[in-house]
């Protein structure tokens, strides 16, 4: 990885309109190439509305092949503006069998790797079990021109061994593509602890594995099909480092391109001052491997 690296995440609305949205990605990849950027980061699934808010057969039609139309289009984008680019795409890989799924686009305008997201969330309002087949390419970073990158996407962002093994990889930086927000009947309070539990167990998995992070969420209401209720995304994009410092934060509401400079060395010396990799206890975490230990 270079010493210095330029990185940008794209904090977006993600509206009806598919071309919109991606019209407005394709802009703000060329604005962060003109600010330098070595890397862009798109939101969840940003070509259009949060679908997975219903069980509906009639979105799979919204899926598509990779690569496909839109892979062509990122790719081509990728390789004008000199940029990694990452997005996600709801995958159709069969009829019948579909995926959640990151592709990295390199600099060159070719894909670098793809991941496919591997926790699957069942809740209300987000009911992508019924949409996604569990990721099967396993914790493992999608090396590019600019390094190897550990890409997860949302609902893996809570689960520290994601990150861990993504470190153990070789990851140099972790990055989670994300579509979360809040349900319009918690309460202020209730919405506040969610926010800073999704901030915090973010800056967690940096420090517990010295990378930096990168977070990239949407914003904006999203009306749920079926009823008056829907998602309100809660933004708060943001970029930390190897020790969970902020190094750039979006707020709640507003289009943002959040963009800064990573130390790369800086991420060695820390691994150097908190060596956890150096004192895990591996013949001791056998049990990890079970659901749980009764």
């Amino acid at each position: 990885m270079k010493p210095s690296l330029v990185v940008s995440a794209v904090q977006q609305p993600c509206n009806e309109d598919r071309q919109t949205n991606l019209d407005f990605s394709i802009a703000q990849i060329h604005e962060a190439a003109a600010q330098n950027a070595d890397l862009v980061v798109l939101p969840e699934l940003h070509l259009g509305p949060y679908f997975c808010q219903n069980e509906d057969y009639n979105h799979f039609d919204l899926a598509q092949a990779i690569p496909g139309p839109t892979t062509a289009i990122l790719a081509e984008t990728a390789r004008q503006a000199n940029v990694v680019v990452v997005s996600t795409i709801f995958e159709k890989r069969a009829p019948g069998l579909y995926h959640n799924t990151a592709v990295v686009f390199d600099k060159d305008g070719s894909i670098a790797g793809k991941y496919r997201k591997m926790h699957i969330p069942d809740d209300p309002g987000f009911y992508e079990k019924y949409y996604f087949t569990p990721g099967d390419l396993g914790f493992t970073p999608i090396a590019t021109s600019i390094g190897k990158l550990g890409v997860l996407v949302c609902w893996d962002q809570w689960y520290p061994e994601a990150a861990r093994l993504m470190a153990l990889a070789g990851a140099e930086l972790l990055i989670y593509p994300t579509a979360i927000g809040w349900d319009a009947e918690d309460t202020d309070e209730e919405q506040q602890r969610q926010l800073e539990a999704w901030v915090t167990v973010q800056r967690g998995h940096a420090v517990a594995n010295g990378l930096p992070v990168i977070a990239c969420n949407r914003i904006g209401f999203e009306k749920a099909p079926d009823s008056d209720k829907g998602i309100h995304f809660w933004g708060n994009s943001f970029i930390a480092g190897p020790q969970g410092e902020i190094l750039s934060h979006a707020n709640a509401t507003d289009n943002t391109l959040l963009t800064c400079t990573l130390d790369t060395a800086r991420t060695g010396r820390v691994r150097q001052i908190w060596p956890f990799l150096r004192d895990r206890r591996i013949d001791a975490y056998g049990d990890l491997t079970q659901r749980f230990i009764d």
